[in-house]
């Protein structure tokens, strides 16, 4: 069975209360990291179903998005994205993903005059990405921190600690 992307639209202001509700109960479980077994009813008698740990992070995560207000994306991992599916998933325009694509920071393949990527492949560039700001973010607090002079008067406090009051 192939799955295709699922697209939710921002949810109504009574399906975001519900997600928010349901999302306050099913996250005591979903801690556990273990399988869960919910038993189903409707007009008939119960059905159990159990979820994968997984499963349930997952639903946690669409649960999360829908009481924030937000619509949801599911796109199986070795799905085919245009460039402006990928740009989208990128928070970035579409001529600067051409250029990441130009510069073989994503890779991809060509279809006639179509750029294909894997979401697998622009989900890796977005980590790699993320995790480069996050260290450069490190060294500029690391340099603020250095760069920043707080004179110690002994016998005075401050919020920041004994003996340090800004300057």
């Amino acid at each position: 069975m192939t799955m295709m992307a699922q697209r939710q639209r921002p949810p109504r202001a009574q399906e975001a209360a519900l997600a928010r509700a349901s999302g306050q109960l099913l996250a005591r479980y979903a801690r556990s990291q273990k399988p869960l077994r919910l038993h189903l009813t409707d007009e008939g008698p119960a059905e159990p179903i159990e979820l994968p740990a997984r499963a349930v992070g997952l639903l946690m995560d669409i649960l999360e998005a829908m009481a924030a207000g937000q619509g949801i994306l599911i796109v199986p991992e070795n799905s085919e994205l245009t460039t402006v599916q990928a740009a989208g998933v990128l928070n970035v325009s579409r001529p600067f993903l051409i250029k990441l694509l130009e510069e073989r920071k994503i890779p991809h393949r060509k279809m006639g005059r179509h750029r294909r990527m894997r979401m697998e492949d622009v989900m890796d560039y977005k980590a790699s990405d993320d995790a480069e700001r996050e260290n450069v973010l490190d060294q500029l607090v690391a340099e603020a921190a250095v760069c920043i002079h707080f004179p110690v008067v002994p016998g005075q406090h401050s919020e920041f600690g004994q003996g340090i009051v800004a300057g």
